[in-house]
């Protein structure tokens, strides 16, 4: 189940390029995932019973808090930078996890999460930062910062599904990150208009990201890491940045340079051996 997201979400980087280009992050992600939400809700409604509860309603909160903040700050992201360097610089949530964990539970990170770390770094500045400098792009480093946000994701689905049902977790995510994205993206984002949104080209893109992206991933997602440790899951959902940079390269035309496909190669092995 998680190999099969991995896939979907692979090739959802390139989507979301075009997306962005007509719709503002907040406002996409907004409208996405509050279109998800009400589409798992009619499809799971008898999974809800008995969930309008403040436990219940409060763990959907902070699950769809922390999946709109990480999506919101990857779609920023991916307006400034390219879809395989943006898949890429996503996965290196893997490596975060073990260091959240520490933090969370106080488990300390073993010696190859550590020596996993240091290979990461050395990848990113291989992908991110330009030859000759030491300036890394607005893009890439809005990336990072929204891997912090997917680390955080993981562990808080691996806890709240051991305690309430996942597929009514799943629905309630969505629902309260689409309506702090629309919040968000109506008091700060400019609407470029129905005539832009309307277009045939967008809502292809749009029902890929709300139907596949979001829906099928996030139930084969949340499942899937009900019955795997969160260090495995997040190995699995790392194979997420190999199938973006293919897409990128098929779709979108990227041109992966030697210095990038070192980059990228190190921080796969850092995934590798942090799991």
């Amino acid at each position: 189940m998680l190999l099969g997201a991995t896939v979907i979400w692979g090739f959802a980087f390139v989507v979301m390029k075009d997306a962005v280009d007509v719709l503002p992050p907040a406002q996409l992600i907004g409208v996405r995932f509050l279109l998800t939400g009400l589409l798992m809700a009619a499809l799971f409604h008898r999974k809800l019973r008995g969930s309008l509860n403040r436990g219940f309603l409060g763990a959907g909160a902070v699950l769809g808090l922390v999946t709109f903040l990480a999506f919101w700050v990857q779609t920023v992201g991916l307006a400034d930078t390219t879809p395989g360097k943006n898949a890429f610089l996503t996965a290196t949530y893997c490596v975060i996890v073990p260091f959240m964990l520490w933090a969370l539970t106080g488990r300390r990170p073993r010696v190859a999460n550590v020596g996993a770390a240091v290979l990461c770094v050395a990848g990113i500045g291989l992908v991110s930062v330009a030859a000759g400098s030491f300036s890394i792009g607005f893009g890439d480093l809005m990336t990072l910062l929204c891997a912090v946000f997917f680390a955080a994701q993981i562990i808080a689905i691996a806890r709240f599904s051991q305690r309430y049902d996942v597929l009514g977790l799943t629905v309630y995510q969505f629902l309260f990150g689409g309506a702090m994205g629309l919040v968000l993206g109506i008091a700060t984002e400019p609407f470029p208009g129905w005539g832009a949104v309307m277009n045939a080209d967008f809502l292809c893109n749009l029902a890929y990201l709300v139907v596949f992206a979001s829906g099928v991933c996030y139930v084969l997602q949340n499942v899937g890491l009900a019955h795997v440790p969160e260090a495995q899951g997040s190995l699995l959902l790392s194979l997420e940045s190999v199938f973006g940079v293919l897409a990128s390269v098929l779709f979108y035309g990227e041109v992966v340079t030697g210095r990038m496909a070192a980059g990228f190669a190190l921080i796969f092995a850092a995934i590798l051996i942090s799991e």
